[in-house]
């Protein structure tokens, strides 16, 4: 979410790169390394100037009297009023270069596959953060990338928001299942239920894997919709089907509650749905990871708050699934409240910040250190900012589409009144 909003961390960063990093990290270090003997007010002043660099201390937050924001406007007329993304357009996407036991993926050589996504689902950061959607050459770059990797380790992972809506993804499989391939395992990253085939599944069971991961984010017809989730039932069916058949043993799925509108009977339809797949594909073991919805910046949904609700209906699902054998992985609704904190906030954050870092990170300590600020026990810096606004109109109030976003500076790919046409058309449903 750094990229999206870097506010609540501004006070302490001297700069932050916006976007991909392929073009953007080179120039920033040959900046760095051509103004070595400068002084570093000047550095930092010459580096505001590059596209997609942003210098947090030569923007300044304006406040009215009652402790609204007004804008964040740049100390000097030379600094661009707004700070814009860098985008990599180039056919070579990212892939390991440490490939250790140590890894949090051990010995794996991780391969992006796809950048973005082009399907847009209003909540989501990576899709609306990595527009547009980009796809590595398959001969070019995929291909001669796999190869490289595969000298070293023969463990594979495909990477990307949308792995399997790569224009070639189906001569990338082919091309995997040669013999030349076998003892490698292949992973991938989860992948649209409605591009999972049998030679998808068949692929996937002969190079070693045992799982495959779908996100439905709701079983509800209704949220899908609202989302902008293009899935149909019988596609997430179809795609456990599949799964099965090809000899796979288990189905993760990825869901999501508080959404906006949601009601319990959405959360019956998700459990029915999984309920139903339990009954009907026999011998899959089925896991859901269900999150709680946080707003992020530049998406449309960047004015709704936490809903409270979610936490009670996080409890309903586990209690319709536990007991029929259906594993449970829920994100904990408290750290959701303060991914929404950190999403959501201005630099008036930074002292909260300052006051749980490494002492009081549970929910419990966030909401300490946020009375203290908001009492005024604890300075909110030099700067003497306003107090920050309530904890309840920061993390769970719907904000108007009037209000002045701490991240309004910062360009996105979309402006405001199309992020505002597509929440109203959301809301509609």
């Amino acid at each position: 979410m750094l990229t999206a909003n870097p506010e609540p961390l501004a006070p302490f960063l001297d700069a932050v790169l916006l976007g991909d990093g392929e073009e953007l990290l080179p120039i920033f270090i040959d900046n760095i390394r051509a103004g070595i003997n400068l002084p570093r007010a000047q550095r930092l002043h010459a580096l505001a100037k590059i596209p997609g660099i942003y210098i947090p201390a030569l923007y300044m937050p304006q406040y009215d009297s009652e402790g609204n924001l007004k804008s964040v406007d740049p100390i000097t007329p030379d600094i661009p009023a707004k700070v814009s993304k860098q985008t990599w357009r180039n056919s070579n996407l990212a892939c390991s270069t440490v490939i250790t036991p140590d890894a949090a993926w051990p010995e794996i050589y991780m391969l992006e596959v796809a950048r973005g996504c082009p399907e847009l689902c209003r909540f989501c950061l990576a899709s609306y953060s990595n527009l547009p959607f980009r796809a590595a050459s398959l001969q070019d770059a995929l291909i001669p990338a796999v190869e490289r990797g595969l000298a070293v380790t023969k463990r594979l992972g495909l990477l990307g928001a949308s792995v399997t809506q790569h224009p070639q993804f189906n001569e990338l499989l082919c091309w995997l299942d040669k013999d030349h391939f076998d003892g490698t395992h292949v992973s991938i990253s989860s992948v649209r239920a409605s591009t999972v085939t049998p030679e998808l599944g068949r692929i996937l069971a002969k190079r070693g894997s045992k799982s495959l991961t779908i996100a439905i984010e709701s079983g509800s017809d209704r949220i899908r919709r609202l989302v902008n989730k293009k899935l149909e039932p019988e596609e997430i069916v179809a795609a456990a089907h599949y799964a099965r058949d090809a000899g796979l043993s288990r189905l993760k799925i990825y869901g999501m509650v508080g959404l906006p509108t949601e009601e319990e009977s959405d959360i019956e339809a998700t459990a029915e749905l999984l309920l139903r797949l339990k009954k009907n594909v026999k011998g899959l073991h089925l896991t859901l990871s269900v999150s709680t919805f946080v707003p992020k910046a530049h998406t449309p949904f960047q004015w709704q708050g936490v809903r409270p609700e979610a936490e009670k209906r996080l409890k309903i699902l586990a209690k319709y699934l536990k007991p029929k054998g259906i594993s449970l992985r829920a994100e904990s609704y408290g750290w959701s409240l303060i991914q929404a904190l950190l999403a959501r906030s201005d630099r008036r954050l930074a002292p909260v910040i300052a006051t749980v870092r490494g002492s009081q990170e549970s929910l419990g300590g966030w909401k300490r250190a946020y009375r203290a600020v908001r009492s005024g026990e604890i300075g909110t810096g030099p700067d003497l900012l306003p107090l920050p606004p309530a904890w309840e109109k920061l993390v769970h109030e719907d904000w108007p589409t009037t209000s002045v976003l701490p991240w309004l500076h910062i360009t996105g790919h979309f402006g405001l009144e199309i992020l505002a046409e597509q929440r109203l058309r959301a809301l509609e449903l």
